[in-house]
């Protein structure tokens, strides 16, 4: 994975990171919940998988991963996501238009309409 970017300063040069993973991690982890707290000092995120199937009584689950974020870090992460998320509803958006042979006019991915 590469980034490309200008990190905090908007005036310092373009860097690189190059960023490595081990073949370990290169599949990632499937989640379906998280959990986000706070304490003064820094944000953590927990990520699980839960059997949503289980109709009573407590759901099982299991914890894939846990990440503690500074409050600055925080802040580029939800404007990280907040953009590719804006771009992914866009690409889907084309998708559904009636030209492209997707869904009913204005409906979104699998049918959703986001409110306006």
């Amino acid at each position: 994975m590469r980034y490309y970017g200008r990190m905090d300063d908007p005036n310092a040069p373009e860097r690189h990171i190059n960023i490595h993973f081990s073949p370990e991690l290169m599949a990632g982890a499937y989640s379906n919940f998280a959990n986000v707290s706070h304490s003064d000092y820094e944000f953590s995120i927990t990520f699980a998988r839960v059997d949503h199937e289980v109709e009573e009584g407590e759901i099982p689950g299991v914890v894939v991963s846990r990440v503690n974020l500074s409050p600055k870090f925080m802040r580029e992460l939800i404007e990280a996501m907040q953009d590719n998320y804006s771009k992914w509803q866009t690409r889907e958006g084309i998708k559904n238009l009636p030209e492209f042979g997707g869904g009913a006019p204005g409906a979104g991915a699998g049918g959703y309409q986001p409110e306006r």
